[in-house]
């Protein structure tokens, strides 16, 4: 083969070897920037995951002090069931007690009534007012004239006298059994409110434990779910890192092909100079001035291509969406007897007989009826702070045209046993054994099971 030949040869090697270089790379880094956008995609989905995390532990945190308030409800409601079965009980001992001085009452009155009729019979057998003359006039003397007339009128007056206990100890017989039974029917009542109002606060625990452990199971399930992300992350990474390794040691192996094409052209051109004629040398430089001359063309067409391809792809893109803007609808004014009872939201304890005093309210301890009457009266109207007479203090109206402001009433230890302020979109504000003043969904959970559709409206 002539020394011509040969630099051909050699010339097409090496620029067969540097094409090879760039592109094997080329290719490999347009594999990079697909798994880059997987991974792009995948770290959004983790972002996304995390928020989701976030909001369950809060929710979950929410849960568990709601648990904690229901918790103490409980017990406290615990303490005054016990509280109120040692009254019944010490009423009854009171009741026991009475029957005995009741006893003494009736033996009482029952002697004076014999001792009453003896004196009338005996009054009767006598003739009367004959023998009460008879006694005055038979008198010897003026001194036992008078000690006579003071004997009949002690009698006389004692007789009124038994009359006017007798009287009395009825009246008081009547009025302490009056009394010990109103004492004792009114604790049985409140044992009977307070143990539906504790079946209530069982429920709505119940309820509220159920909620928690979806939220801990959907937490569990997304931590999951981002773990999987961030392994499939963690392999794509992986994958771009072994395709650069893989670049590097491809670069560095063309490199070294390009370095020793490059000694054994030297080689040649060297052999050529010494061995070879003016001309041969002359024809050997035109021919590599003219494979120089192609590589520069080459160079600057895959330049002026690789430009061309950048404003293409810039003009592809689309142009940035613009954001839409939207306004929440305003909240309607639900009237100052709803707006009233928001500063105790989160800030108050339900109390059994709660609201009626100055310090209960300064405190935010309320029953429900209580503290619908305190929240009317805000508003200038007065209301009884009574379930039951709640139900009466204005026109009932059908479930369907309930408004704010509206009373709802449901059925929980007793029927109508809880009654709270419509505020509006399916929802109430009440003093709640569970979670003391707070807004509750009647359209769903525990409240929706109880709501027995009586509305009330009062103005």
């Amino acid at each position: 083969m002539s020394l011509k030949k040969k630099l051909i040869v050699l010339n097409t090697t090496i620029m067969l070897g540097l094409g090879s270089a760039f592109a094997i790379p080329s290719v490999k880094a347009e594999s990079i920037t697909e798994i880059q956008s997987q991974r792009t995609g995948i770290q959004s989905d983790i972002s996304e995951a995390e928020q989701v995390i976030q909001e369950l532990k809060k929710e979950q945190s929410k849960m568990n002090a709601q648990i904690a308030q229901i918790e103490s409800a409980m017990k406290e409601n615990d303490q005054k069931i016990k509280d109120t079965k040692q009254e019944i009980k010490d009423t009854e001992k009171d009741i026991e007690s009475l029957k005995k001085e009741i006893k003494a009452l009736e033996e009482r009155i029952a002697k004076r009534e014999e001792v009453l009729k003896e004196r009338a019979l005996s009054f009767q057998e006598s003739g009367g007012d004959v023998e009460y003359l008879e006694v005055v006039l038979g008198s010897k003397s003026f001194g036992e004239f008078v000690n006579r007339v003071g004997a009949v009128a002690t009698i006389v007056e004692a007789d009124q006298q038994i009359l006017s206990e007798q009287e009395a100890d009825k009246a008081d017989l009547e009025k302490k059994q009056a009394t010990v039974e109103k004492k004792l029917q009114n604790l049985k009542d409140m044992e009977v409110e307070l143990k539906g109002m504790q079946s209530q606060i069982e429920d709505q625990k119940a309820e509220t434990v159920n909620m928690k452990a979806k939220i801990e199971k959907k937490e569990s399930e997304t931590e999951a779910l981002k773990q999987s992300l961030e392994n499939k992350d963690a392999g794509l990474e992986a994958q771009i890192a072994s395709i650069r390794e893989n670049i590097k040691k491809e670069e560095e192996r063309k490199a070294s092909e390009k370095a020793e094409l490059d000694r054994a052209a030297e080689e040649v051109n060297s052999s050529n100079a010494s061995n070879s004629s003016s001309e041969g040398s002359s024809s050997s430089s035109s021919e590599e001035s003219s494979s120089s001359s192609k590589g520069e063309a080459s160079a600057k067409s895959e330049g002026e291509s690789s430009s061309n391809s950048s404003k293409n792809s810039s003009a592809a893109k689309p142009a940035a969406s613009k954001t839409e803007t939207s306004s929440k609808p305003s909240s309607a004014n639900t009237g100052s007897a709803i707006t009233a009872g928001y500063k105790y939201i989160g800030n108050s304890t339900y109390k059994f007989g709660g609201g009626r005093t100055a310090s209960d309210i300064a405190n935010g301890l309320f029953d429900c009826s209580a503290f619908v009457a305190w929240a009317y009266k805000q508003a200038g109207v007065n209301l009884p702070a009574s379930t039951d007479a709640l139900k009466g203090a204005g026109r009932q109206v059908s479930d369907s045209q309930k408004q704010p402001g509206d009373l709802v009433f449901f059925n929980t230890y007793k029927t109508d046993g809880h009654v709270g302020i419509y505020v509006g979109g399916g929802k109430f504000i009440g003093s709640q054994s569970s979670t003391g003043v707070a807004i509750a969904n009647m359209d769903s959970g525990y409240w929706a099971g109880v709501y027995n559709g009586r509305v009330v409206r009062v103005n």
